[in-house]
């Protein structure tokens, strides 16, 4: 046995055996895995730019780990409630990456969603005061207020001059908060941004009364948002026309406008 131990070429032929053996077993396992296919998620049809990806649009398969990069997603969770990236179609059949699947946050700012097909986007210009102090986020309620006064063409207040006020529509759901730069007031807090617009969407029968509104300059009409607690229920109340005589009176005055 000692002579065998001594032995340079038995030593040898055991260490040759045993590298080969390491060599086999790192190989096989490359074969393996290799070989045995890795479940991800997939596009079931083709999704557009800027939508958000729902549960009905995707569905999982099996794939060669080869057809896997770093920056594919491979877990269904993690691709439900991401948004195809603004500058991509993801073609049915697709697999999902880091590129065309993500957050709503990392969206161009100028990439406006979420908001029900018919509706028309509406721009109100607002202030920190009339923001209540910067306190109106995406995703939050307001109701919206019309102030006028009837006032005569020269500026001066008539003999009968009467002030309008009353709640115009109800239960506008805020898309976005914007500074003078259109950029997002609130995606880095420590950058401070003043609100300059509160972006939301109505359908355009409504979009077009407070269009009206703009135009009402020798009325000093004025739009004024409040804050509601509709976000915070289960079922917020829809959007609704609150006052049909204010309607009415939009529409009136503004027929020779």
């Amino acid at each position: 046995m000692k002579k065998i131990i001594n032995s340079k070429n038995i030593v040898t032929i055991l260490g040759i055996v045993i590298l080969v053996g390491i060599l086999f077993f790192f190989y096989a396992k490359r074969v393996d895995s290799a070989i045995n296919p890795i479940t991800v998620p997939y596009a079931k049809k083709q999704i557009a730019a800027g939508v958000k990806i729902t549960a009905d649009m995707v569905d999982t398969t099996e794939v060669p780990p080869s057809m896997i990069t770093d920056d594919t997603i491979k877990n269904l969770s993690d691709v439900i409630g991401k948004y195809s990236n603004a500058d991509t179609i993801i073609p049915e059949g697709s697999l999902f990456n880091e590129r065309n699947a993500v957050d709503k946050e990392k969206l161009p700012a100028n990439i406006i969603l979420d908001y029900p097909e018919g509706y028309v986007l509406y721009n109100l210009s607002v202030n920190t005061t009339t923001t209540y102090g910067n306190s109106i986020y995406p995703g939050n309620y307001i109701d919206l207020y019309l102030k006028a006064s009837t006032r005569s063409i020269d500026g001066m207040t008539s003999s009968n001059s009467k002030v309008v006020l009353g709640k115009l529509l109800s239960n506008i759901q805020v898309i976005a908060v914007k500074d003078s730069d259109g950029k997002p007031v609130f995606k880095d807090l420590e950058e401070r941004r003043a609100p300059a617009m509160i972006v939301f969407a109505v359908p355009e029968e409504y979009y077009i009364l407070i269009k009206k509104v703009e135009y009402l300059r020798t009325y000093d009409a004025e739009l004024i948002t409040v804050p509601t607690n509709e976000g915070l229920k289960n079922e917020p109340g829809s959007l609704t026309l609150s006052s049909e005589s204010l309607k009415n009176w939009i529409n009136e005055v503004t027929r020779w406008q």
